[in-house]
């Protein structure tokens, strides 16, 4: 069975905006909170993120609760499920599409540094 795939048009949003929102609450019943993150998208079209904070963030404790979670692109919101992506092909991935996408960015090397790197996550359509 295939795995549902993200529309091309979100993926082309995906590729090009620079920030991205994801919304996720600490439980099923509370209401949700925004934070800006970077969203990459590989030569695979899949979509990864990684928390410059490591484990401790608090989008990235609550996106790994089971509670809902959803990318803000413009103004739709996208809801999505996580996978932890614990595979060094989508690690290394993660890693080359945001150097490449926020090249310049003086934020860029804490989001590729070895400390962070068992943060990255894979985002599914859910």
């Amino acid at each position: 069975m295939t795995e549902p795939a993200f529309s091309p048009d979100v993926l082309d949003r995906l590729r090009h905006e620079i920030e991205v929102h994801i919304e996720t609450r600490p439980t099923a019943d509370a209401p949700p909170h925004r934070t800006i993150i970077w969203v990459v998208v590989d030569a695979q079209d899949r979509v990864l993120v990684r928390s410059y904070r490591g484990a401790t963030a608090r989008w990235y404790r609550e996106a790994m609760s089971g509670t809902p979670v959803a990318l803000v692109v413009e103004a739709e919101v996208v809801p999505v499920a996580v996978e932890p992506a614990r595979d060094e092909d989508r690690i290394r991935a993660c890693s080359v599409e945001l150097e490449r996408k926020y090249a310049g960015d003086p934020a860029t090397p804490a989001m590729v540094r070895d400390e962070v790197l068992d943060t990255t996550l894979e985002l599914h359509p859910a």
